[in-house]
C-alpha cells in the first residue's frame, strides 16, 4: 500500500530493529518501543515500519516544530501516497474566559492560519477516501472537531447528466458551510455566473471545480484554474466535502436545538433555586442568541461548545477527535514519545479548569465541559497498533511494551555520541565565549541551554555586543519565526543559539558542533537525566561533536548522562572497527518546512500579498505596540523605533 521512495539502504542497527518491530507487529503484539540515538535514522525506521506493516497510519508529535519537520521527510519518503498534516490552525487564540475576582469577562479572540486549516480538512478528506495516509499531527488530533459521521453524510456528490436544479445546487452548497462570492473565488466559496458555478473546496488551494448546468440537469464538471479559468480536468463524478469539520444536517440541528433548550431550562431552574439572578440572565440571553443563529443560519460563533447535543452524545462522552477518523485496525507511532505522551496527559485538566468559571458564573451551559480534549483513559482506548520512539523512553512506554525495546545505537554514518566535559560553574559565561570563538573560527555552529528565557536574552544580547552572530529561542517567540531562527541559522545567517528547552527533542541541526549547558547542576525538569542526554544529542549529528556541562557538582542526572555517553560511543567505536567504517558528517540541505511556506501576512515588505488578512495584521500590531512600550520602558530606544516602523509598515497594509 505504501511506495517508499530512497537513495538509502537501512545501515548499521536499523535492518535489526525494523526487522524486529515489523515481525511483532505481525505475529499480533499491539505496543513496541523503538530506542534510537540522536542521529541514528529513526524516521527512516519508521518509514520502513509503516510500509511494512501496511496500515493506515498517525505519528504523533508534541509541536508544531517536530510536525513539519516530519511532514516533509514523510512527503519525501513516499510522495505517491496521502502524507496529511493536522496541526492546531490559530495563528493567534485567546480563549474565552471569566475572572470573578475581577467579574473580567474575555471574550474568545482568534485568527485561523487558512493554509493549515486546508491541510486539516484534507487529512480528513484523505482519511475517508483512501488507505494509503499518514497523518502526522499535534496533540490537536485529542480535540473534539465534530461528527466524523456527520463530515460524511454531509458530503456533497454531483454526477454528469444528475438533475438537480441550481437553486438547489446553491442551498446544498450553502448547508455545506461555503460562502457565495460572485467577485473573487476564494477557498471556501464559490462563484455564480448564470447556470456555471465554480468552487474552490476547503480542502484545495490551486484547484477549483466547475459545474455547468443546461435545463436543471448537470451537462459537465470539470477542474478549472481559479486564476485563468483554464480548463485543467473533466469529471464524470464530483464529491465535495464540507467547509468545516462542525457541519450538520439538518434533521439532526433541529434535533440539536430541542436538546440545548432542554439544557438551557434546567440550567435557568438551577440558578433561579439558588437566587442567581445575574448568572441566570446571562445564560438565557446568550444560549437563546445562538440557538437563533443555528436556527436561522445552522452556525453561530461558539458552536464547538454545543457539540455533545450535535452529535447526541451522553454526558461526559469523549467527543469525536481526528483519531476517529482512522479505522480501528491502523497504526499510532509516538514521536518523542517521553515529552508527547506526559503532553497527551496534561491537556484535558488545563481545558476543564478554563471552563468551570465559565459555567458556573452563566456563560456557558455545562455542556460546554463535553467540548474538550481527550482524557488520557479514552485516548488509550482509541489504540490499535502502536510505536513509540524515543532516544529515551520513558518507564510508562517500556512498561507498555511489556519491557521489551529494539534498539538503535549505531549511526548509518559511523558518527559517536559527542564528547562530555564537565566544567566548574566559575566564569561559565566567559568559558563559553572562548569556546563559542572556537567554533565560530571553523565556521561550525553552536546551541547554549540556559534556565530562564531572561537569561537566554541577556545572554544573547551580551554576545551581540562582542560581534558574535547570536539569536534566543524560547516560548515567547511565534512558531513561525522559530522556524526560520532554526533555518538562518543553518544557512550561516548566525552562529550561536541560545534557549531552554526547545533546543532538545527534532532539531535537525547538523551543522552544530558544540553543546553548552549552563548550570548543568540545577537538578529539575530542564536538567533530569532525560533532559541531559536529549540535549547532548543536538551535536550528534557533527563529525566534531562534543558537549560542556557547567556545574560544580556532578548530579545523579549528569553521573547517568556521562555513562551513558560513554557507553554508547563504546559500543559505536567497536562497530565501526568491526566494520572497517570511517564516521562521516552528515549532509543535508536545509529544506522550507510546510510552516515556512505559510506565508505571514504581517511581515514588512515592498510587495505586500494581494489578499490582507485585517484580523491579523491588527493583531499582530497589538502584539508590536506592547512590544515597543516595553522597549521604551527600558530605554532601549532603538529597538522601540524599528518596533514602531514595522507598525507603520502594517498600517499601510491595512490601507491596501
Amino acid at each position: 500500500m505504501f511506495k517508499l521512495h530512497s537513495s538509502f539502504l537501512p545501515r548499521g542497527d536499523q535492518p535489526q530493529a525494523i526487522k524486529a518491530i515489523s515481525s511483532s507487529f505481525s505475529n499480533g503484539k499491539k505496543k513496541q518501543v523503538l530506542l534510537g540515538v540522536t542521529g541514528s535514522g529513526k524516521t527512516f525506521s519508521m518509514a520502513h515500519i509503516l510500509k511494512n506493516l501496511a496500515l493506515p497510519t498517525l505519528i504523533l508529535a508534541h509541536n508544531k516544530t517536530l510536525a513539519a519537520q516530519l511532514y516533509e521527510e514523510f512527503s519525501h519518503f513516499f510522495p505517491d501516497n496521502a502524507v496529511e498534516y493536522f496541526v492546531s490552525y490559530y495563528d493567534y487564540y485567546q480563549p474565552e474566559a471569566y475572572i470573578p475576582r475581577s467579574d473580567t469577562f474575555i471574550e474568545k479572540d482568534l485568527a485561523i492560519n487558512e493554509h493549515i486549516e486546508r491541510m486539516r480538512l484534507s487529512a480528513t478528506k484523505s482519511l475517508i477516501e483512501r488507505k494509503d495516509v499518514i497523518v502526522i499531527s499535534s496533540v490537536s488530533c485529542i480535540y473534539g472537531i465534530g461528527s466524523s459521521d456527520n463530515f460524511k453524510k454531509m458530503m456533497l456528490n454531483l454526477d454528469v447528466g444528475k438533475e438537480i436544479s441550481r437553486d438547489e445546487l446553491l442551498l446544498n452548497l450553502i448547508s455545506l458551510q461555503y460562502k457565495r462570492n460572485d467577485t473573487e473565488l476564494l477557498r471556501s466559496s464559490f462563484r455564480v455566473r448564470g447556470d456555471t458555478i465554480d468552487i474552490i473546496p476547503s480542502y484545495e488551494q490551486d484547484r477549483a471545480l466547475r459545474v455547468e448546468l443546461y435545463n436543471d440537469q448537470i451537462e459537465r464538471i470539470s477542474v478549472i484554474d481559479p486564476l485563468t479559468s483554464k480548463r485543467l480536468e473533466s469529471l464524470s463524478h464530483l464529491s465535495l466535502f464540507a467547509a468545516t469539520h462542525f457541519v450538520t444536517p439538518k434533521e439532526d440541528r433541529l434535533i440539536a436545538i430541542n436538546s440545548i433548550k432542554d439544557e438551557l431550562a434546567l440550567r435557568e431552574a438551577f440558578f433561579s433555586e439558588r437566587n442567581l439572578h445575574v448568572e441566570q440572565q446571562r445564560i438565557c440571553e446568550r444560549t437563546r442568541y445562538d440557538l437563533e443563529m443555528i436556527k436561522e443560519v445552522g452556525f453561530c460563533k461558539g458552536i464547538e461548545n454545543y457539540s455533545r447535543h450535535f452529535t447526541q452524545k451522553a454526558p461526559g462522552e469523549p467527543p469525536e477527535c481526528l483519531m476517529d477518523y482512522f479505522p480501528k485496525d491502523y497504526l499510532l507511532i509516538v514521536d518523542e514519545s517521553h515529552q508527547t505522551i506526559p503532553q497527551v496527559r496534561a491537556m484535558y485538566n488545563g481545558d476543564r479548569a478554563r471552563k468551570k468559571s465559565l459555567i458556573d458564573f452563566g456563560f456557558r451551559l455545562p455542556s460546554a465541559f463535553d467540548n474538550r480534549p481527550l482524557q488520557f483513559d479514552e485516548f488509550m482506548t482509541k489504540l490499535d497498533h502502536v510505536l513509540y520512539v524515543s532516544a529515551t523512553p520513558a518507564p510508562f512506554e517500556i512498561e507498555e511494551a511489556g519491557g521489551e525495546i529494539a534498539q538503535q545505537i549505531i549511526r548509518p554514518t559511523g558518527l559517536l555520541d559527542p564528547t562530555c566535559t564537565v566544567k566548574p560553574l566559575n566564569n561559565q559565561v566567559d568559558e563559553s565565549l572562548e569556546e563559542i570563538r572556537k567554533e565560530t573560527l571553523l565556521r561550525r555552529k553552536t546551541l547554549v541551554t540556559t534556565l530562564t528565557k531572561k537569561m537566554a536574552e541577556d545572554l544573547t544580547k551580551y554576545l551581540t555586543e562582542l560581534s558574535i552572530r547570536a539569536k534566543y529561542l524560547h516560548s515567547d517567540v511565534d512558531t513561525l519565526d522559530r522556524i526560520k531562527i532554526i533555518s538562518d541559522l543553518r544557512e550561516d545567517k548566525f552562529d550561536v543559539l541560545i534557549g531552554i528547552n526547545l533546543l532538545r527533542e527534532g532539531l535537525d541541526i547538523p551543522e552544530v558542533s558544540l553543546v553548552i549547558i549552563l548550570d548543568a547542576d540545577k537538578e529539575g525538569f530542564l536538567r533530569s537525566e532525560t533532559a541531559l542526554i536529549q540535549t547532548c544529542g543536538r551535536a550528534s549529528r557533527n563529525l566534531h561533536g562534543r558537549v560542556i556541562l557547567f556545574a560544580d557538582k556532578i548530579t545523579n542526572s549528569i553521573q547517568k548522562t556521562l555513562n551513558t555517553a560513554k557507553e554508547r560511543r563504546s559500543l559505536q567505536e567497536k562497530y565501526n572497527k568491526s566494520h572497517n567504517i570511517t564516521p562521516t558528517q552528515i549532509t543535508k540541505k536545509s529544506q522550507q518546512t510546510i510552516l515556512t511556506s505559510v506565508k505571514d501576512v504581517t511581515s514588512t515588505t515592498t510587495n505586500p500579498p494581494k489578499h490582507v488578512n485585517l484580523k491579523l495584521v491588527e493583531k499582530k500590531k497589538k502584539t508590536l505596540k506592547r512590544l515597543m512600550k516595553k522597549a521604551a520602558d527600558s530605554f532601549q530606544f532603538e529597538e522601540a523605533a524599528k518596533y514602531r516602523d514595522e507598525i507603520r509598515s502594517l498600517e499601510t497594509l491595512e490601507l491596501l
